[in-house]
């Protein structure tokens, strides 16, 4: 499970930590950051898959997702007795990414390219990896690390340097093999993103779809009946229909065949017939997708619903956060004041621990 989520030095976010729970719910106020979380995690998760440095090429490079506030808000700043100003730059210009789990940790630390004449001298360069074992990063529980181009590996008779030097553009979960660096390479594979979901009559989610077992319900909730029924034959059948039962008691689903493609219908106990998901509710519809989400016939190590509340009709929520706190729900506020993401009421005694690699 992750435990631990932090970012330094991406949009308004200048420094974060953020305790993770079984389910860990975000609030806040509009513009308080909860998109820049959101989005720094997006990135971070790309580092597994297609890489950091294209992920933030697609929000606009690094010059528009670096920390634009000065490097330290002074006390007359935080008190309003004073505007921001800038400062002499004591640290290097960097946009550091990081999490911790029961098993692996990981860091990246993201900067400033050398100039070059290359078309590509706006990419960012990966200065520092990490990966370690346990809640924080020690020496001891240190597994491989990157720094510049060298990545060495602690293996059983010691520490042992990679075969290969790593490019900046290079992360060494994609280069280097061990099974420490696939473990975590797995790992933020496994996460997943619902934030596309539509629910408008256009909505792949509501056209029957063909079907194959399905364990993990797509980005877009395209494959929604066959993810369905893959939780009734391969997951918790009865979880599912306690699920629908208590958002609309007496209903229950019906998932069928129609010219070689699933369907899914609600049967509703007021009613003479099935109603099939294009004539559905938006709220009913985006209330499936979530149960289908979080009851995966395959656990996934993260599971993020962006504002799972839309469309949703009060009575839904209840249903929602019932299934929501089945691990019990840790609430993570947040606030922007001073232009700086904060995590409200969080001090430097109960943030969680945290160490960054050294460049």
């Amino acid at each position: 499970m992750l435990t631990t989520l932090a970012i330094e030095g991406y949009r308004s976010i200048r420094s974060l930590r953020v305790g993770l729970g079984p389910v860990t719910v975000v609030t806040g106020p509009n513009g308080s950051g909860k998109s820049n979380l959101y989005r720094g995690l997006r990135v971070l998760a790309a580092t597994g898959r297609d890489g950091a440095i294209a992920a933030l090429a697609r929000e606009g490079g690094l010059d528009s997702t670096l920390w634009a506030g000065p490097e330290v808000i002074g006390r007359a700043v935080r008190e309003g007795l004073a505007a921001a100003q800038g400062t002499v730059r004591s640290g290097p210009v960097a946009l550091r990414l990081g999490f911790a789990s029961d098993g692996f940790g990981y860091a990246l630390d993201l900067g400033l390219p050398i100039p070059s004449r290359s078309m590509f001298c706006r990419d960012p360069e990966i200065k520092v990896e990490a990966v370690w074992h346990g809640p924080v990063l020690r020496p001891s529980g240190l597994l491989a690390e990157r720094k510049g181009s060298q990545v060495r590996l602690r293996e059983a008779s010691g520490w042992q340097s990679a075969d290969r030097r790593l490019r900046p553009w290079e992360s060494m979960l994609d280069e280097i093999d061990s099974p420490d660096l696939r473990g975590v390479r797995t790992m933020l594979r496994g996460w997943r993103f619902y934030d596309h979901i539509r629910t408008d009559a256009e909505s792949p989610v509501r056209a029957p779809a063909v079907g194959t077992r399905t364990p993990v319900l797509s980005a877009d909730g395209n494959d929604l009946a066959a993810a369905l029924q893959t939780i009734r034959e391969l997951g918790d059948a009865d979880q599912l229909a306690a699920a629908i039962d208590r958002a609309f008691p007496g209903s229950r689903l019906e998932i069928g065949d129609v010219a070689g493609r699933m369907q899914m219908r609600l049967r509703q106990s007021n009613l003479l017939r099935s109603l099939g998901a294009e004539e559905l509710s938006d709220g009913t519809l985006r209330y499936l997708v979530w149960v289908a989400a979080l009851l995966s016939a395959r656990p996934a190590e993260l599971i993020v619903l962006n504002e799972p509340e839309t469309s949703l009709h009060p009575d839904l929520l209840g249903p929602l956060v019932g299934q929501l706190e089945r691990g019990g729900a840790t609430l993570v506020e947040l606030d922007k004041p001073h232009g700086e993401t904060v995590v409200v009421d969080q001090g430097l005694l109960t943030e969680p621990a945290w160490s960054w690699p050294k460049r």
